[in-house]
């Protein structure tokens, strides 16, 4: 295969792997409004555990050390809940504009590396995160300014505020256990632990599936592992920098799948408000060339 080609393939699976993820989401907004975002999420754990299970097993599986099992609870829950309040937005928001409000995880996740992790935080990432605020603030403004703000809408964005949060400080629990379990331990455990951690809210929030949910809950299962076995491949033959950029389809894809599920229009400020957090995360990304600010 010649360079250029090899070197164009991990960007290329990257890209593929955010379009699956993308379908998923879609897929679970349909399960979700036909039986609950409840529901949906825990079905689609165990489903996730249940495919990619048997794949890490057949490679010769070991069972964790307690250190390792100690990372992976926290992932489990602090995913469990992520998962929940992001398909539960999904239910009161387009797709386009919850994966671009989703967008600001990255940012929290510069703040919270530095309370948790004792990294600083640089100007450029002051900027950056004053970029992603105006981003959302253009997004949230156009639905008010157009009078589509009510309180069902409130409540999908304040749930997706709460799962950006959570999906933030899911990133730092994922740097510390990529240094400990390969790929597909860590996906195995995420589903499965997630379901679990889901599974204790059944008394309450459980509700019988329908028949014709089935396919679409099957499909996100089936997407989940896709995308991320997709994602962690690419990740592991380049650079992060280089492959930060992919993210950022999802827009793209949130965009085609929204308007082809559920035929949801884009609007002028949803497109304004995804090009300053897209442009805010782009700022955080850059090598600092400015001096840290200490933290007080």
């Amino acid at each position: 295969m010649p360079p250029h080609r090899h070197a164009l393939l991990p960007f290329a699976v990257a890209l593929a792997g955010v379009g699956f993820l993308s379908l998923m989401d879609a897929f679970m907004k349909d399960a979700a409004l036909l039986i609950g975002a409840y529901t949906a999420t825990l079905l689609r754990a165990f489903i996730g555990a249940a495919l990619i299970a048997p794949i890490w097993l057949a490679r010769g599986a070991r069972m964790p050390s307690r250190s390792v099992w100690r990372l992976h609870w926290i992932r489990g829950v602090v995913s469990a809940f992520m998962a929940l309040t992001f398909f539960f937005a999904l239910t009161r928001l387009p797709l386009a504009e919850a994966i671009a409000l989703s967008f600001i995880a990255p940012l929290i996740a510069l703040f919270l590396a530095r309370v948790l992790l004792g990294e600083v935080i640089s100007r450029a990432a002051i900027g950056a995160s004053g970029l992603g605020f105006a981003g959302t603030l253009v997004i949230v403004g156009g639905r008010i300014g157009q009078g589509q703000f009510d309180s069902c809408m409130a409540l999908g964005v304040a749930s997706l505020f709460l799962s950006a949060v959570l999906y933030a400080y899911n990133f730092i629990v994922i740097r510390q256990q990529a240094q400990v379990a390969g790929p597909l331990e860590i996906a195995t455990f995420h589903s499965g632990i997630g379901g679990l951690v889901l599974l204790t809210l059944a008394p309450f929030l459980w509700t019988p599936p329908s028949a014709d949910a089935l396919a679409p809950l099957l499909a996100a299962g089936a997407l989940t592992v896709a995308g991320s076995l997709s994602i962690a491949w690419a990740y592991a033959r380049a650079e992060a920098s280089a492959l930060v950029p992919t993210e950022y389809s999802g827009f793209v894809w949130a965009s085609i799948f929204g308007w082809l599920f559920f035929r949801e229009a884009l609007t002028w400020p949803t497109l304004a408000g995804t090009a300053l957090i897209v442009a805010g995360c782009w700022l955080a990304a850059r090598p600092a060339r400015t001096s840290a600010i200490p933290a007080v």
